[in-house]
């Protein structure tokens, strides 16, 4: 070996030397700067790791939010849904309840016009029999061309009465 050293002119000396050298700087950058640095990579490697858990672990929960926000609109318009039939059915019953009184209200007051129409007619007929009665009275009297008395114009007035009492009444005359 020692001609390979001579042929390319190596100092052995020197290059044991070099070699030393060389062997002390990489323990010095390894010690130094390797060390430092892998380090660092380690801890900026475990700080993105643990920074990806905790954005897998937010993106978690906000999935879990979501779909919570999610049930309780779902619950809210439940409930909002139900409120309003609540509120339709009340509307429903009270509007019912109205018609209901208006008519029977309706109904009293056509009772009672009715028995008001019916009691002013009884009145009005028995006012034109007072009044045809005196006006055939009057009539008769003019024909016999005397006086009557009391006696004989009460008889009339009865006999005529009776001849002018109303029947039984038609329904277009009650309404």
């Amino acid at each position: 070996m020692g001609a390979f050293f001579e042929a390319f002119s190596v100092d052995v000396l020197k290059l044991g030397f070099q070699v030393i050298n060389f062997l002390i700087l990489l323990y010095l950058l390894n010690r130094f700067m390797f060390k430092p640095i892998m380090a660092r990579l380690d801890e900026r490697g475990e700080k993105i790791s643990k920074g990806l858990e905790d954005a897998e672990a937010a993106a978690r929960d906000r999935e879990l939010a979501r779909a919570e926000r999610e049930a309780a609109v779902s619950e809210a318009r439940k409930e909002a849904n139900e409120m309003i039939a609540r509120a339709n059915k009340i509307a429903e019953d009270t509007r019912n309840e109205i018609l209901s009184e208006a008519r029977t209200e309706a109904e009293k007051v056509s009772t009672r016009a009715r028995e008001e129409i019916v009691a002013e007619k009884d009145r009005a007929m028995a006012e034109i029999r007072g009044q045809v009665a005196e006006l055939a009275l009057a009539a008769a009297g003019k024909l016999i061309r005397h006086e009557m008395d009391d006696k004989a114009q009460r008889r009339l007035v009865e006999e005529f009465l009776a001849e002018v009492k109303p029947g039984p009444t038609s329904k277009s005359a009650r309404s």
